[in-house]
């Protein structure tokens, strides 16, 4: 069997070993302080997941993981190359950018009658079929559209094989446990497996295959076969945005080395030091975020244990990102065009 690194453990080497980006530990302090009063809201919470996000499903049941395994499946590479010229999707009167604007036009093709939150529709799908649901409403097409359409063929034909045509079919089989379930998904498919390799060692960050486990916990409200013990046990999910807010709240620091790479729009590959060491580093510093904002409450006499980790801090920290950009935009986030994130 495989073995697949943990990226706690991967995250921990990576940070050690970084040249060009540092993680401030006492910026992690002073973020965990900032957050302390706002993670025993209710928007730091599960329910926020559908509460503060139209586009996300109402309901808790087999179409909506079947959504969420859909969406997590091509849940990467929305950045514009120019601020000012987008892939928007218009939908009920309203236009989404970046990962809103898959969801938004997986909505639209729902509503069209199109089924393509099934398997056996998907897994068939012409790359003409992709283009057209998930067509912009801008000149700018979404991005590595050949790759989503091959994505799309081999994970749709592996939940056939394999699953009986549905993701729900997975949760059952994981019996509750968030790892279980991340290891399903690795075993299963390929364009998950979210790796590299640093200073001769194999790291892993699985950016999609955590988020797929977290987001099938969220849309089942963290009940029934979505009742994970161990959802503490995922990191955050390291892509382009939450670096860009942990160097904007002082909690990791980047050489002027790499912030002048950054600054230049150098595109990256996947696998890259700088990009690695980005990842890695940001997977540690939400670690110690998480393990400073737990001991604030412990001092209080709370125990948080259930209340914070690392999946809630990442979409907190995400939707900030989203609702600070304007504060944000000095601090250049990297370039990397792949299918991982």
């Amino acid at each position: 069997m495989e073995v697949f690194p943990s990226p706690l453990e991967s995250a921990k080497f990576i940070a050690a070993h970084s040249k060009d980006v540092s993680v401030d530990e006492e910026g992690a302090r002073r973020v965990a302080e900032s957050l302390f009063d706002k993670a025993s809201a209710a928007e730091f919470g599960l329910a926020g997941w559908k509460s503060l996000h139209e586009l996300n499903p109402r309901a808790a049941d087999k179409e909506a993981v079947d959504w969420v395994f859909l969406v997590d499946t091509l849940n990467f590479s929305f950045w514009s190359e120019q601020e000012e010229r987008k892939y928007l999707v218009k939908y009920k009167d309203k236009t989404y950018s970046g990962y809103w604007s898959l969801c938004a036009a997986v909505n639209r093709a729902l509503d069209d009658g199109i089924p393509i939150t099934s398997a056996s529709y998907f897994a068939t799908m012409t790359l003409d079929q992709v283009r057209h649901v998930f067509r912009s409403d801008t000149e700018v097409p979404l991005p590595l559209i050949e790759e989503r359409h091959r994505v799309l063929n081999e994970s749709g034909i592996v939940l056939l094989e394999k699953f009986g045509g549905s993701f729900l079919t997975c949760v059952k089989m994981s019996e509750k446990s968030a790892q279980k379930l991340l290891h399903l998904i690795l075993e299963n498919f390929p364009s998950y497996r979210d790796e590299a390799v640093f200073e001769k060692k194999k790291v892993s960050f699985y950016k999609r295959a955590q988020i797929l486990v977290a987001d099938t916990w969220s849309v089942l409200e963290g009940k029934g076969d979505g009742s994970f013990d161990d959802i503490s046990s995922l990191t955050i999910f390291a892509d382009y945005r939450i670096p860009q807010v942990l160097v904007h709240l002082k909690a990791m620091t980047y050489s002027e080395k790499l912030m002048k790479k950054l600054r230049e729009g150098t595109l990256f590959q996947s696998g890259d030091k700088e990009e690695v060491e980005i990842r890695g580093c940001s997977i540690w510093c939400c670690a110690l975020i998480c393990k400073h904002l737990q001991e604030l409450y412990q001092k209080k006499g709370q125990d948080m244990h259930e209340k914070i980790n690392a999946v809630l801090l990442d979409y907190y920290l995400w939707d900030y990102a989203r609702d600070h950009r304007a504060e944000m935009k000095d601090i250049p986030f990297h370039r990397v065009r792949c299918i991982y994130y």
